[in-house]
């Protein structure tokens, strides 16, 4: 079924469309481009997305689409790993605003959820009870359950409650042309009449040709539907993948979560060893087995002594129960080394790697490309040590490097691999591995998918896992219920070839000209973007611990203001006119709107499983987006806000005064592009450096090297709020070392970077560098994180040539990190109060807070700060435009931290946003860690000359 092209006929679709549903039908650039990809290596452009509010929507939209002969591909989070959530006619968006839980019975122990709902949100509703669902692939905080039925998909935790298909009990599905059906156990809907003949004269083949084995994925689960298995039409169902229908309404099962759980992890010598230990665990009964070797591992992690790993997680009623279980594991296994986790920390932070895994796995340890398209082939668990074997010895054979891991106690192997899909040899070897590969799996004994479905990536070589029998009765059983084809064709029945539509194909063939260095993606900007393979842990409701990644998305809700939306955008901006959707390069308004609410927080640079750095894309499409045109208001006065405080300087008092003006402060605010609810911070009547050159007078001293400390005059520091300046400069000299400037008209450039006026900031940091002379290298307190940061990598990336920026960038400390490497044995005030706050985002994706906390620990300020961003974000929510998102932000951690805080809590924030951000929707005064620990000091002020 071809999808229309035709201008005319489109507008006609989706007139129509608009007609016949209450959601919403955007058959937009935007919207076709956020939709084109998921988390696979293909690429299919759709006519259009519409979110249907409710099931009549949904029938509604498949009946037009049937009439107009358009097919439907219906699409949760996006997460598919074979290409089956892309599609070229109408995309249904499940996720906008079907994803309620309809029922939750205790009693039963089931529920009635709609296809939007996110795994992670059932997961939390049922808790209460005592209840969890069972299947929990490591996308469970964004992918959704009609997603989850849609591919089968199972989890870490299948080897104790199986797949999806054994936890679901009855569907509501709408067929293409809007008829619905209630599938279940036992009876068949008439609409599928010829489906009993189907199976009862076909019985040999449907009773012989399915492998027994833990994780079968691939093709259709016809053998669900013979009799002697109650003729399970629901199971059928699962696992195929948008080919039937679109599930409007699943009733799940739910399974007793344990109370307590531990996690034995086991080290072998390598993971052949851990996948042939693997089946001998079963028998103690433990939730997981899961398994990963030593090159997915890229920082210490606290591991067991070994080259690979079996994480073997347990249950019980208590914390005790749970650990004697585990270390009964423990004890039985044969491994090189091994620890029993109990702490609930502990245990997130190493599966944390093992989520992560699903990016971590798209760069080699050299920093080469990997790819999914053989990601989760399955064999018999007692057959997995040979497998993998052979497996690696395969992917050397034909030159290729992958870093295997997954669910090896079902024998599930997960991998990236370092596939050239950019060059017709490459795409060549490609195939040919993917053939091999097939023949190997299917050698021993094994499903060509065990989790992820086979797509347009498995699909095309069933048949040498089934033959062409069986796969001849999966085109009648997919004719059965689509005789139209208009359900996600190209995918498991009659499938398009594995090496088509691959989302390569389109972008250029060289590197484009851009500013930044892009080191570790080789300076291709399109290898930058890249990175984005679609994972989506942007999509997540709440961060992961302190996380901050994506602050947008969550305030919107919307793909487009996720970092992955994002990426997709830049994506279908750099493919032009060969993609077909954005073909005005960087002149994209569909780019630049994204963009806009991006906050440049650089969560994603830390976050992002595979290192997406969308600041940085962000200011490198500012900058050529706007190249000779008229910019923002913005960028003229707050993207060059370092020029105008020092102008404003001398006449701070007056100019405060007239920003208290009423009238004054609204022209004003209105002229400079600043939102109208914001309030105009006060200029500093003493700058932080007058007030140190003052301090030390004119006099001459001279003191060891050891004995300085080198203290950068930043911008904000400096105008602002140079009372944490004098806070910073006490507690130096309170661990014994003498702050000086770092040096004079110093600026890193920030402002300029984070509005994309590139040019301008590599003209002020090379004079910065300049100015710095004889000085450059020694280390650098820097006292606003967003500075420091931006010396740590945008300097560097933007002068790459000059080794003077790299220098620079190695010098740059926070007070917490110089303190404890410069002053190891200084002391600091005892404080013994608790501590609320946020660690500012640019910190927590660049430098880092180890040392912050370690200090805040020696200090005795108690208490977790909190993830997330401000929502200031710079000049971000001073902009006109950003107020609600900027509030929203603030609102989802920061704000309901503070307002939790019991009295006498020092309320701290170590970025200027971060306590104008507070001081202003809070009406709290947040203060920098240094102006609290120069407070504790026994002594007082030095002499009478810091107060400004």
């Amino acid at each position: 079924m071809a999808a229309h092209q035709n201008p005319t006929e489109r507008a006609e679709l989706a007139q129509a469309l608009r007609a016949a549903v209450r959601g919403e039908a955007d058959f937009g650039p935007t919207a076709r481009a956020l939709t084109t990809m998921d988390a696979s290596n293909y690429r299919r452009v759709p006519l259009g997305v519409v979110s249907p509010r409710d099931a009549d929507d949904v029938a509604a939209a498949l009946a037009v689409c049937r009439a107009h002969g358009v097919p439907v591909v219906p699409r949760g989070g996006g997460t598919s790993i074979a290409g089956q959530a892309t599609g070229t006619g109408v995309v249904l968006d499940l996720t906008r605003h079907l994803r309620g839980i309809v029922e939750l019975d205790p009693g039963s122990r089931t529920a009635v959820v709609q296809p939007g709902v996110v795994l992670d949100e059932l997961r939390a509703a049922a808790a209460p009870h005592g209840l969890t669902f069972g299947p929990d692939p490591s996308t469970h905080s964004r992918c959704t359950l009609g997603g989850m039925i849609g591919n089968n998909s199972c989890g870490a935790h299948s080897v104790a409650w199986g797949t999806t298909a054994d936890n679901v009990h009855a569907l509501t599905v709408t067929r293409y042309g809007g008829d619905t059906l209630r599938l279940g156990r036992g009876t068949v809907p008439e609409a599928l009449a010829g489906l009993p003949e189907l199976i009862r004269t076909n019985l040999a083949p449907l009773r012989t040709g399915f492998p027994e084995l833990p994780r079968r994925i691939s093709g259709y689960a016809l053998d669900a539907l013979l009799p002697e298995r109650g003729t399970d039409l629901a199971r059928a169902f699962c696992g195929s993948e948008g080919t039937l229908g679109v599930v409007t309404e699943a009733t799940v099962r739910l399974v007793e979560a344990p109370a307590a759980r531990a996690l034995a992890v086991l080290g072998y010598a390598d993971e052949a060893a851990a996948a042939e230990a693997a089946p001998g665990l079963l028998p103690h009964h433990p939730l997981t087995v899961e398994g990963m070797a030593a090159d997915l591992v890229r920082e210490p992690a606290g591991l067991p002594r070994g080259g690979a790993w079996l994480f073997v997680e347990t249950g019980g009623a208590t914390p005790a129960e749970a650990r004697a279980h585990a270390e009964r594991v423990l004890r039985a296994a044969d491994a090189l080394d091994g620890t029993v986790v109990t702490d609930p920390a502990g245990q997130r932070a190493l599966w944390r790697i093992r989520e992560d895994a699903a990016g971590t796995a798209t760069r080699m340890p050299d920093g080469t490309e990997a790819w999914p398209g053989w990601e989760d082939c399955a064999v018999p668990p007692a057959r997995l040590g040979p497998y993998l074997r052979d497996f690696r010895a395969l992917l050397a054979g034909h030159g290729l490097r992958g870093t295997p891991y997954g669910h090896f106690g079902d024998g599930c192997i997960h991998v990236r691999i370092d596939f050239d899909l950019l060059s017709t040899q490459g795409v060549a070897r490609f195939r040919r591995f993917s053939e091999d590969l097939a023949d190997l799996v299917v050698a021993h004994g094994g499903s060509l998918s065990g989790e992820h479905g086979d797509g347009q990536a498995r699909a095309e070589l069933l048949p040498r896992m089934y033959g062409d029998e069986l796969v001849a009765l999966f085109s009648r059983f997919k004719d059965v219920w689509d005789p139209d084809g208009g359900m996600n064709p190209g995918i498991l029945a009659r499938p398009a070839r594995l090496d088509e539509n691959l989302r390569f194909e389109v972008l250029p063939k060289r590197p484009v000209d851009v500013e930044f260095g892009y080191p570790h993606d080789g300076g291709d900007f399109s290898a930058a973007v890249r990175r984005c393979v679609g994972v989506a842990k942007c999509r997540t409701a709440q961060p992961a611990g302190t996380g901050v990644m994506c602050p947008s998305f969550r305030a919107t809700g919307e793909e487009a203001h996720s970092t992955r939306g994002r990426a997709r955008l830049l994506h279908e901006m750099l493919a032009g006119d060969a993609g077909g959707v954005i073909t005005d390069g960087w002149r994209s308004t569909e780019v630049r709107d994204a963009l806009d609410l991006c906050l440049s927080c650089k969560g994603c640079r830390s976050d992002c499983p595979v290192g997406v750095d969308m600041a940085t894309y962000k200011a490198e499409f500012l900058h050529h987006h706007y190249r000779g045109r008229l910019r923002p208001a913005a960028h003229y006065t707050m993207g060059r806000l370092p020029t105008w405080l020092r102008l404003a300087s001398p006449f701070a008092g007056p100019l405060n005064a007239l920003a208290r003006v009423r009238l004054l402060a609204a022209l004003a605010k209105r002229l400079a592009g600043v939102a109208p609810e914001r309030g105009i911070p006060a200029l500093a009547r003493e700058t932080f450096t007058r007030w140190l050159n003052r301090r030390w007078g004119k006099g001459t001293f001279v003191f060891s090297n050891d004995e300085v400390a080198m203290v950068w005059p930043d911008t904000f520091t400096e105008h602002l709020s140079p009372e944490v300046g004098r806070a910073a400069v006490r507690v130096l000299e309170a661990a014994g070392r003498h702050a000086f400037p770092a040096g004079r008209g110093l600026c890193c450039g920030l402002t300029y970077v984070s509005t994309g006026q590139l040019d301008k900031a590599r003209t002020v940091m090379r004079r910065t560098l300049d100015r710095l002379g004889g000085t450059l290298g020694a280390p650098v307190v820097v006292l606003e994180p967003s500075c420091a940061a931006t010396l740590r990598t945008d300097l560097p990336e933007l002068l790459p040539d000059d080794p003077r920026a790299a220098e620079l960038a190695a010098s740059v400390r926070t007070l917490a990190q110089y303190l404890e490497e410069y002053a190891p044995d200084w002391q600091p005030p005892r404080l013994n109060r608790p501590a609320a706050g946020q660690t500012h985002c640019h910190q927590h994706a660049v430098l880092g807070d180890a040392a912050e906390r370690r200090l805040r620990e020696r200090a005795g300020l108690t208490g977790e700060l909190s993830g997330g961003c401000c929502g200031l974000a710079g000049n971000f929510g001073f902009e006109r435009g950003h107020w609600a998102v900027s509030a929203a932000c603030a609102e989802e951690q920061l704000l309901p931290a503070v307002r939790a805080a019991e009295p006498g809590t020092e309320v701290l924030a170590d970025g200027f946003s971060c306590r104008t951000q507070l001081e202003q929707l809070g009406g709290v005064r947040a203060r920098h860690l240094a102006e609290v620990l120069a407070q504790g000091l026994p002594e007082g002020p030095a002499d009478g000359r810091e107060a400004g």
